[in-house]
């Protein structure tokens, strides 16, 4: 562990930000990392002097000591709390500066669609791997999966992965969706020619992500998956359906630079199949 910056989770008391504060506890209690509860009063449409500014930050501090309460017992540890003002979605994302790792809750439909406006936010302006994290049952559940696309973020995607796998004592599977090009294209070969040279060459791709792992990890298991009838959130999400845990970078090889997140984050996110972490190339030493 090269960084004792704590783990920080925010919650709004939804079904989705108790799943969040307690896997976000599970994990700190695991890494040996403090732990910081964390919720957000949105105060952009409150004009001081109004009086019951101050009832919404007591009921903020209320709901954090209800978090915090909801862990007794569960797991073995003390978190800190403190209470934010501002935006949800800015507020959290400034406050990652101060972490190793910011988790969230996926949302819900309530109040207006809500994962675009909280965890797709987050996601997106955090400066540190964000775990997004859903109301599934993660009973019985294992493995680690992984997607890639020969990018720098992937590449730190799978690094991050193989840690994680290899500590929890996972498999890992990563996945690469590829298209092939349809029938009807021409390259001056056959179409069956064609589409069989991009699989090799994706092949090669799919090789060079894994490649060291052994070295790094002599007793993980590594799956390769090479994914050509399903595009690339498709083939994520159904293959993370009963995983542990699922890890995307958060801008892939085809994304504009001036996005943050990138489609395949976006879309996975949107379609969460189970706890989800983004990693981000800045954060590549603070891996937990």
């Amino acid at each position: 562990m090269t960084s004792q910056k704590p783990i920080a989770v925010g919650t709004n008391d939804s079904a989705q930000s108790q799943a969040a504060v307690l896997w976000a506890a599970r994990r700190a209690h695991r890494a040996g990392l403090p732990l910081v509860v964390l919720h957000v009063v949105d105060d952009r449409w409150v004009a001081e002097p109004y009086p019951w500014f101050g009832t919404l930050q007591q009921a903020g501090e209320e709901l954090l000591k209800t978090a915090v309460g909801r862990l007794e017992g569960a797991v073995p540890i003390t978190p800190a709390t403190e209470l934010l003002t501002g935006s949800v979605g800015g507020s959290l994302a400034k406050y990652s500066k101060k972490t190793s790792m910011m988790v969230i809750g996926s949302g819900s439909g309530h109040f207006g669609g809500s994962l675009a406006d909280r965890a797709l936010q987050v996601a997106t302006a955090a400066k540190v791997p964000v775990a997004v994290v859903g109301t599934q049952d993660l009973e019985g559940r294992s493995g680690v999966v992984v997607g890639v696309d020969g990018s720098p973020e992937s590449t730190q995607a799978v690094a991050f992965a193989a840690a994680e796998a290899d500590r929890e004592g996972d498999e890992l599977t990563v996945v690469y969706a590829v298209s092939v090009p349809d029938p009807i294209v021409d390259a001056g070969l056959t179409p069956a020619t064609l589409a069989d040279l991009i699989v090799d060459e994706d092949r090669v791709v799919l090789s060079e992500a894994v490649a060291g792992l052994k070295e790094d990890y002599p007793d993980l298991t590594v799956h390769q998956r090479l994914e050509t009838d399903r595009g690339p959130v498709d083939a994520l999400v159904g293959t993370a359906a009963g995983a542990r845990l699922l890890v995307v970078g958060s801008r892939g090889r085809g994304a504009f630079k001036r996005l943050l997140l990138g489609s395949t984050a976006h879309g996975v996110l949107k379609h969460l199949p189970c706890p989800t972490i983004i990693t981000r190339t800045q954060a590549a030493k603070n891996a937990i």
